[in-house]
């Protein structure tokens, strides 16, 4: 019979990021952002009820009969936690288990940018992580939270679907709030956690209005809010939440987001030339410039501010490719199959785009 705990345990020293397992088919591992197949049979229905015995807590045997998805969490003591989804593909059970490490990484262990640690120092306001699902978002905010955790004397307050990683107290006092299990909605979670003496307020994910308009109302009374959304760039991002208001609501959503909107960090996981993942990232920094293009919806203009701003605050996504190229983390040819504008970055290579900033610079704007 197939071991689950066994396997994960197993699969430890090859520093997968995700595990995959299907009836009827062979597990699979995410590694260094490639799929590779375990050379082992393929799991059979007993094998498949086993592990959801072992992984389901107890309150979600019946909830699962019926169920087509379902996230939860799951921890093996003394090797890791896991983001767990549960699916069906084709009408067969699917887990899907995203590796949640016990110990918080540094800035440093995820090869961040040292720019990025001057959003850490907001007190109000809101700031955006994007990217693909699996691009390091939640790694990224853990990172930061832990950095705010030992430097500064806050109230954090998380609410997430589920709960991934796990805080000790150490200047700050954090409380984690889960989706199901201490609140019922996101919405609903901000809005009795202004009442809870916060200072930073952390949401999983914008999904609807309701969840931007309640994020919105936190920052404007002076907490800093920090969530994630599924974008790719800065002005995707704006556009992104402006687009889930009616007509009638956007020009007044814009105005009040132009004001509380203190940055975005676009974020994709690139595949490191001697193996492992690096990040890339497009970081833009709200200036008054910016803050009145959004407001004027000026999309355009962010783009070309952020090109030419030649800052470690306003970076392009080319911009931190092109310097992991140079800095030889990642080849010539990841570098061009990760970029949108992969005409742009070929210029850059060449010498004739001008204007690159240096990701490890400490200068601010």
């Amino acid at each position: 019979m197939f071991s689950i705990n066994e396997f994960l345990s197993k699969i430890t020293k090859v520093k997968a990021s995700d595990v995959h397992l299907m009836m009827g088919k062979q597990p699979s591992l995410r590694v260094s952002g490639d799929m590779v197949r375990i050379d082992m049979p393929a799991l059979t229905e007993d094998d498949f009820d086993n592990i959801l015995q072992t992984v389901l807590h107890k309150d979600m045997h019946e909830k699962i009969k019926d169920a087509t998805d379902l996230d939860f969490t799951y921890e093996l003591k003394g090797v890791s936690r896991y983001r767990v989804n549960y699916c069906k593909d084709l009408g067969m059970p699917k887990l899907t288990m995203r590796l949640i490490p016990y110990e918080i990484p540094t800035f440093e262990d995820l090869m961040l940018p040292p720019s990025i640690n001057h959003f850490t120092e907001f007190n109000n306001g809101i700031l955006l992580i994007t990217g693909a699902t699996g691009s390091g978002k939640s790694t990224t905010i853990a990172s930061m939270l832990e950095n705010i955790n030992k430097t500064q004397r806050k109230h954090i307050i998380t609410i997430e679907d589920p709960i991934e990683f796990l805080y000790s107290d150490k200047n700050c006092l954090i409380t984690q709030r889960g989706l199901g299990l201490d609140v019922e909605s996101f919405p609903s979670g901000i809005k009795y956690a202004l009442r809870q003496d916060p200072d930073i307020i952390v949401i999983g994910e914008i999904r609807d209005k309701e969840t931007v308009e309640a994020a919105i109302a936190a920052a404007e009374t002076g907490h800093f809010v920090l969530s994630t959304i599924h974008t790719n760039s800065a002005t995707q991002t704006i556009n992104r939440i402006i687009g889930l208001f009616d007509s009638d609501q956007k020009d007044f959503i814009r105005k009040r987001l132009a004001i509380t909107l203190k940055g975005t960090i676009a974020q994709k996981l690139l595949p490191k030339t001697e193996g492992g993942l690096v990040p890339a990232l497009e970081i833009m920094t709200s200036t008054p410039a910016i803050a009145d293009y959004i407001a004027k919806d000026k999309m355009s203009d962010i783009e070309q501010l952020i090109a030419k701003a030649n800052s470690p605050t306003l970076c392009t996504m080319n911009s931190s490719i092109y310097n992991l190229y140079k800095l030889n983390l990642i080849t010539k040819e990841t570098a061009i199959e990760s970029s949108d504008n992969p005409t742009e970055l070929y210029q850059m290579m060449r010498g004739i785009y001008h204007g690159l900033s240096d990701p490890n610079s400490t200068d601010l704007i």
